[in-house]
């Protein structure tokens, strides 16, 4: 099973790269042509935060139907990326992504999200209380019957105190829950090389989500490519499979303590990072 998942994202990235990317104008990324009937985009200003942080959005809206990735898509996903390389006093960015859903697209299981996508972004400035110009491209992925890539370009000047803004506020709000707040008990894991990588053997000792259960497991490197976990619960909790390979395809060492699981059920999502060895 877990050959016939990498013979999948194999398909998918050569289909992928025989797409062409569509740019869509700066600021609200409104667009002509099939990517700006189905998709737009602006930046939610948002607030400087007591740490002296601007606390902003990218705000996705999609056509009835549509939908977009989450930054670790699953199996038929797009993985989402960005650069903001050319703004002005930002150090850094951290991205507050809210809970996924699950959803298949002929066969193929994906995680993101449906019609809509408030994603919050942490600015770190280099001089705090400075205006921020954010100039930034974001890549990422569409899909209805058909998917395809877009490219958005933003030019925004974030200056002053800004305003609690209510629908960012819930995007915060609804991200997963810590596993600490979930009741996560402890987290073992079995790490055994295999020919072109590592397979995963997780067990997660936390309480039964409502509804049918997903994981998604990140390696802590985005290069390393993830198989479409296996999740069954037994007498220790979750368990969970995955083989992981990375670019030079064959085994290699592995930080546990990079690994990162989210567990999904219905609109609860749970983040745990982090393994013991078995």
């Amino acid at each position: 099973m877990l050959c016939a998942m990498k013979m999948n994202a194999a398909i998918r990235l050569a289909l992928l790269a025989a797409l062409v990317l569509l740019a869509l104008p700066r600021g609200t990324a409104h667009a002509g042509g099939p990517s700006g009937d189905v998709l737009q985009a602006e930046i939610r200003p948002g607030w400087i935060t007591e740490r002296g942080t601007r606390m902003a959005a990218l705000h996705l809206t999609l056509a009835p139907g549509w939908k977009t990735y989450w930054r670790a898509p699953g199996e038929a996903g797009i993985p989402p990326s960005f650069d903001w390389s050319g703004s002005k006093n930002l150090k850094s960015v951290a991205y507050h992504w809210p809970s996924p859903q699950v959803f298949e697209s002929y066969g193929l299981r994906s995680v993101g999200y449906i019609g809509e996508l408030v994603l919050p972004i942490e600015l770190f400035p280099h001089e705090k209380g400075a205006p921020i110009a954010l100039r930034g491209e974001v890549a990422l992925g569409i899909c209805e019957t058909i998917c395809m890539p877009a490219r958005l370009e933003f030019d925004a000047d974030l200056a002053g105190a800004g305003l609690s803004d209510p629908t960012i506020q819930a995007a915060l709000a609804s991200q997963p829950r810590s596993a600490k707040r979930a009741g996560v008990r402890g987290v073992h894991c079995n790490l055994a090389p295999i020919r072109d990588g590592l397979r995963l053997e997780a067990e997660i000792d936390m309480p039964r989500l409502a509804g049918e259960e997903f994981a998604m497991v990140e390696a802590g490197d985005p290069r390393i490519w993830v198989s479409e976990p296996m999740v069954r619960r037994t007498a220790g909790g979750l368990g969970v499979t995955a083989d992981l390979v990375p670019p030079a395809g064959q085994p290699m060492a592995l930080d546990r303590s990079e690994l990162r699981f989210t567990v999904i059920a219905g609109q609860d999502a749970v983040d745990i990072r982090g393994c013991a060895a078995n």
